[in-house]
């Protein structure tokens, strides 16, 4: 078999260290946060405002060392629970000369080189856009623009490090002229999941409107859009925003 020119593929992720500070990080916070609740249930029992009073004036009547070494015990629990979370939510992108290969938890996402226009970062998100300019990928995560960058530049893919079409977003509101028929509708019931922190409801809005060639940037709570410049009537990526909206 010919060799020549073949680059293995590129495995873009947090890394051992990432781990170690989910695995470790956490699970030392929430005992220090236990240790200091245990150690202030007496000042905070004499506080009228504290919320959970009832819970609080519990555990300032246990035993010691049991009370301490239970609140301990409670927060190392809790910091295991936000480190498996945030293990599963992490994405990890695989890259190469013709596909990349997106994973966040037991979900699988493979987009062809041959179907991409370019690639790039931004607000905390991958994006990636056919030669239309509708998204294929829109992914949030925390991995840094140049470890990305330099994956997919390695194996030929176009890279770009901002939104090329950032200039062309115009802030909606409602009945805003130039939408396509229904998108307007649409925004408006965005905009109340977004209000209502309804992330579900949000992406699969976002994905209705990319049915419309509707395409959105997201700044707070205020909705940004832009057409696609070729047929309409493709679904945009199933994101998570950490905000996953």
């Amino acid at each position: 078999m010919d060799t020549a020119g073949y680059r293995p593929r590129t495995t873009v992720s947090g890394g051992p260290l990432e781990l170690a500070v989910l695995w470790g990080g956490f699970p030392l916070l929430g005992a220090g946060a236990g240790w200091l609740l245990a150690a202030s249930t007496g000042w905070l029992t004499r506080l009228s405002w504290v919320p959970f009073g009832d819970l609080i004036r519990w555990l300032d009547r246990l035993p010691e060392p049991q009370a301490t070494l239970g609140a301990v015990a409670v927060g190392v629990l809790g910091g295991l629970v936000v480190a498996g979370v945030g293990t599963a939510e992490r994405l990890i992108v695989t890259v190469d000369s013709t596909q990349v290969r997106l994973r966040r938890a037991d979900q699988v996402r493979t987009v062809a080189r041959a179907d991409t226009r370019v690639a790039f970062l931004t607000d905390k998100h991958l994006v990636l856009l056919d030669g239309d300019g509708a998204e294929l990928v829109r992914e949030s995560t925390d991995l840094p623009a140049t470890h990305l960058a330099a994956a997919f530049r390695a194996h030929g893919w176009a890279w770009t490090d901002d939104d090329p079409h950032r200039a062309a977003y115009r802030l909606w509101v409602p009945d805003l002229p130039g939408l396509p028929v229904g998108a307007d509708a649409l925004l408006r019931a965005r905009e109340r999941a977004l209000e209502r922190d309804r992330r579900d409801d949000a992406r699969e809005l976002r994905r209705e409107l990319g049915r419309l060639g509707v395409v959105l940037r997201d700044e707070g709570r205020r909705q940004y859009w832009r057409t696609v410049a070729g047929q309409a009537g493709r679904p945009t990526s199933a994101e998570r925003e950490p905000e996953g909206r």
